[in-house]
């Protein structure tokens, strides 16, 4: 059900938002982490080696894809949050334009340069063959799971975080039981786990359309709206593409890590690999709150609130600093028990370097909350540069750590890539929301639909008093410009009546 963010407590509104957005993310890692479970069991280690070895190139196509949808769902946002019902609609008419043509790129392109692409990040020539299997498989069915971040964007754009949760929960679900369907009594091997992922999302489609057809009417779009206006095409594109190429240059960056641990050996690897897994549970917090953060100032911003804006994003930093701080604290003390966990207690090696990973991350997660909280608000806002520049400044950091103090400092020197990263990131999106902020102090506050209030009228003084001697009290319903004309229309109309004079 759509829900507007212009009104309540902003700290309160934020939060409801973006506690489904956490379980979701939560819930996805729970399923990666099942599914490898039952691929590793059915098909062996060199299958999971397989799938795993396609991650980063999955992650830089569909990460581009995930960001480019959420980026399109941004002017929906702002058009619903300003009550411009027909901007709603053409908004949803040109990102599904968009995401249709950007699905039918991926599916044709990727699957022919999936195993060039694998070759090129020195995949092992053992793991080849069943990578490239389960990458094309994934590819083809690239629409589907487009089409399904769209759909989820778009209706965390009307203020409903909640539905795209349900039935993502459903759809993972559903993907473990094909998972064990297809790669147990169907043998499709790698294929049939890269099919179960594509199938499950296809189901998510239909289930999101269902819903905007039975629930979330302003997202209906009428047969006028899909004549596309060059102006909002660009727009679009301007907000959708900068939020894809942030994904690649996140996944650029891992790519680039990943290598230089590969160079290292297997317990750096091994250590890397179940400290990122402990560290993306906690980090998926602050990236929830991010999120909400961008959908609660875009509406805000079309409501033309900047004063809500304002105390959102102040709000929101003070609860990313504490829940940075409740994390931080908590893997500093549970770190080496939480490792054991995925490795056991054979490997002291292992457990200790991932141990360190997770204190030097954690003494920086501040800085990472920052930087979602306020790249969440420039995103809200419009602003599409900063955000660019960030990701840049995050691979430069995240490359240039991993080689520079790789080389000199061994596995600590790339630990120290992901910290480096959101503090030169940070630095960027100070500044440049303190500009923001200033243009945001200078725009009139200038609703453009009355909160429904009750006001209360003062009768007095009167009779020549010059003191109010009572005050007496009678509350007024506020009556909306939409209800007032609805309500004037039904009204007969009113003539004067003349007094008949008596004679």
């Amino acid at each position: 059900m759509a829900r507007s963010l212009i009104t309540g407590h902003p700290w309160r509104v934020i939060l409801l938002f973006s506690v489904p957005l956490l379980i979701g993310n939560v819930v996805q890692q729970l399923y990666q982490f099942v599914d490898a479970i039952v691929v590793g069991r059915q098909l062996g280690v060199d299958a999971l080696a397989a799938v795993g070895a396609t991650g980063s190139l999955l992650f830089l196509l569909l990460g581009f894809a995930w960001g480019m949808t959420t980026g399109f769902a941004i002017p929906t946002a702002q058009a619903f949050g300003a009550h411009d019902g027909a901007a709603v609609r053409r908004s949803v008419a040109v990102g599904t334009v968009l995401t249709a043509a950007a699905s039918v790129v991926l599916t044709v392109v990727a699957p022919l340069v999936a195993e060039p692409l694998l070759v090129l990040m020195q995949t092992p020539p053992a793991l080849i063959p069943q990578a490239t299997v389960f990458a094309q498989v994934s590819f083809l069915g690239s629409g589907a799971i487009m089409f399904f971040n769209y759909l989820s964007a778009i209706i965390r754009a009307i203020g409903d975080s909640r539905t795209p949760l349900v039935f993502l929960s459903i759809a993972c679900a559903l993907n473990v039981a094909f998972v064990i369907v297809t790669v147990g009594p169907l043998q499709w091997g790698v294929a049939g786990a890269a099919a179960s992922t594509v199938i499950a999302q296809a189901l998510s489609v239909i289930w999101c359309l269902d819903y905007v057809r039975r629930r979330a009417p302003a997202l209906h779009v009428h047969r006028a709206d899909w004549r596309l206006r060059r102006a909002e095409v660009l727009n679009h594109l301007r907000l959708g593409l900068p939020m894809g190429f942030q994904a690649s240059i996140i996944a650029i960056g891992t790519l680039t890590v990943q290598v230089r641990l590969n160079e290292l050996g297997t317990a750096e690897v091994a250590a890397y690999t179940a400290a990122s897994r402990v560290d993306g549970l906690a980090v998926a917090l602050l990236q929830s709150l991010g999120l909400a953060v961008s959908m609660y100032v875009a509406q805000n911003f079309g409501a033309r609130r900047p004063d809500r804006i304002l105390r959102g994003v102040r709000q929101s930093l003070v609860i990313s600093t504490i829940a940075s701080v409740v994390l931080g604290v908590a893997l500093v003390a549970f770190g080496r028990q939480i490792i054991e966990l995925f490795v056991g207690r054979g490997v002291e090696n292992v457990v200790s370097m991932a141990a360190t990973m997770l204190v030097v991350n954690a003494f920086s997660y501040a800085a990472l909350g920052i930087l979602f909280v306020l790249r969440g608000a420039l995103q809200g806002l419009g602003h599409a540069l900063i955000p660019t520049i960030t990701g840049i400044v995050e691979l430069a950091m995240r490359v240039g750590a991993a080689i520079v103090l790789g080389a000199m400092f061994g596995f600590i020197g790339i630990v120290w890539s992901n910290p480096l990263a959101w503090i030169g990131a940070t630095l960027v999106l100070v500044p440049a929301y303190l500009y923001a902020r200033r243009a945001l102090l200078r725009m009139p506050v200038s609703p453009l639909a009355p909160t429904p209030t009750t006001p209360i009228p003062i009768v007095g003084p009167t009779n020549g008093s010059l003191a109010v001697d009572a005050i007496v009290t009678a509350p007024v319903p506020v009556v909306v410009p939409e209800q007032r004309r609805r309500l004037l229309g039904r009204l007969p109309s009113i003539r004067p009546r003349r007094r008949r004079m008596r004679r």
